[in-house]
């Protein structure tokens, strides 16, 4: 059986999704292409839906899903603001 990944980006700039069978990339989208709102920041569900459309996949069929985000930064961030 194929693996199957889904990487989110979100809460920041830009959110997107990806999703990779078996370590190739099969579909990625930002979530502003669906959103119509630029550096849409929410959470990816349009993006997440499109590229499990893609494949032909359901959540079901998911081995893993993977959130980006890097702690110290955001930290930083948000001490800065």
């Amino acid at each position: 059986m194929s693996e199957a990944l889904l990487g989110l980006s979100a809460y920041y700039h830009d959110s997107a999704a990806a999703l990779l069978v078996d370590g190739a990339i099969i579909a990625a989208a930002h979530e502003e292409r669906f959103t119509r709102k630029k550096h849409d920041s929410g959470f990816p569900e349009h993006a997440a839906r499109y590229v499990l459309h893609e494949a032909g996949l359901a959540l079901q069929d998911i081995s893993a899903v993977a959130f980006y985000d890097k702690p110290y930064v955001k930290f930083e961030r948000l001490l800065e603001t």
